[in-house]
């Protein structure tokens, strides 16, 4: 079982297998019309996730600006409305609130959600993706498709038929809606798993608790970022909490806003142009803090837990359920499992009914590991799974109330 970090512990951590190396290159790309310089662009990067030995889902976002809003731009204030007093106060201690302050969101005068520090406002417009070998000398081509704003100008492409232990180069185009004039384009590259049968040596990384205000790289974002590629690892776990909702996702608007704001930042945009991820959610990336679906607050104004579910699916490469399996040659199998959809209410009595993963997920673990012939068998959980874990958390189910 893995499990690195969590909760309090928000600086990236690397845990490694054995190094597998291969070398990537980039070839000439097919001629390309000139490109507008109107846009749309795609400022929040690409991310390339749940990588099989034939399969992979690139992930992309139109932007009306090539760069997001620097630090120089203002924040709003986030207050709350306490039953105690009429004064608005700021949120203090955690990392439990209490639910039954409402907040009250202060934009500085003459500016927006648009404007703010780390803004990356989406653009209309068509996108595809071309991929191939880097061996190969034919590029394949998704279609063009539009991207809508009732998704946050996302749109993912699932590439099929990939050759296994592969290296493969991509890249992102966009485009005006309906226009043959190129708006703009992003490369990147990855490797395809080995087959189930063959013998690999590889390296991959996980990490929990990317706070944004912990950045350390001088150009913005994560040291941690360069030293993964410097290892040239296989592939990436994010374990969850890829940011934290808590303090400042009181709308839909702002919790995209903030996945805009973090994957904006230079390493962030960097590495997941290069190295597939599989991306884990937990509590502070599905609503707040040790949240379970039938929770009550306050405290997350208009944003929901339901929307944090949607939300979740739309801003990373996925596909229907957040609990999976994957076959990295011979020896190892991973199971990414979901700790917040189908869980109990944590006050709930003690019983063998309460529950962190739901009956059908723990079928599915049961019967896929069962199945597996791999030599390491690894299970990646974003949540505790015994206890007792700190004296005054519930998450695990193994605590005192």
């Amino acid at each position: 079982i893995v499990k690195v970090g969590k909760g309090a512990v928000n600086l990236p951590m690397v845990c490694l297998l054995t190094l597998f190396c291969l070398a990537g290159c980039v070839g000439d790309w097919p001629s390309l019309r000139t490109s507008s310089s109107e846009g749309p662009y795609q400022a929040t990067g690409i991310k390339i996730g749940e990588v099989t030995d034939t399969q992979a889902i690139v992930w992309t976002r139109l932007t009306q600006r090539p760069e997001r809003i620097g630090n120089e731009a203002p924040m709003p204030l986030f207050l709350y409305q306490t039953p105690e007093s009429d004064q608005l106060v700021e949120a203090s201690g955690g990392p439990s609130y209490p639910i039954d302050w409402v907040p009250v969101v202060q934009y500085p005068e003459g500016s927006s959600i648009d404007s703010i520090e780390g803004a990356v406002t989406g653009a209309a417009g068509d996108t595809r993706v071309l991929y191939r070998a880097v061996d190969a000398n034919t590029w394949q081509a998704t279609n063009w498709e539009p991207v809508e704003s009732e998704q946050d100008f996302t749109r993912q492409f699932t590439l099929t038929g990939l050759s296994p232990k592969t290296e493969y180069e991509l890249r992102v185009e966009a485009r005006p809606s309906g226009s043959e004039i190129l708006g703009s384009s992003l490369d990147g590259h990855f490797r395809t798993a080995p087959p189930p049968d063959e013998p690999a040596r590889l390296v991959f990384a996980a990490t929990t608790g990317t706070m944004y205000p912990d950045q350390d790289a001088p150009e913005g974002g994560f040291l941690i970022h360069k030293s993964m590629m410097d290892l040239n690892v296989d592939f990436f776990v994010h374990t969850g909490d890829i940011l934290y909702y808590d303090l400042w996702a009181k709308t839909v608007d702002l919790a995209r806003w903030g996945w805009a704001r973090m994957f904006s930042l230079p390493t962030n945009f960097e590495f997941h142009r290069q190295v597939p991820t599989y991306f884990m959610k937990d509590d502070h990336d599905t609503w707040q803090n040790d949240t379970w679906p039938t929770q009550e607050s306050l405290f997350m104004g208009d944003f929901t837990f339901q929307d944090g579910l949607e939300l979740f699916r739309e801003q990373v490469p996925m596909g229907d359920l957040t609990y999976r399996t994957f076959r990295w040659g011979q020896d190892v199998q991973i199971w990414l499992v979901e700790g917040r959809d189908y869980r109990s209410a944590n006050p709930d009595p003690d019983g063998s009914e309460k529950t962190i993963w739901g009956s059908e997920q723990k079928a599915w673990f049961k019967n896929t590991v069962e199945a597996s012939d791999a030599t390491f068998r690894i299970l990646i959980s974003p949540t505790p799974l015994v206890g007792p874990d700190r004296f005054d958390k519930t998450d695990s189910h193994a605590n005192n109330s």
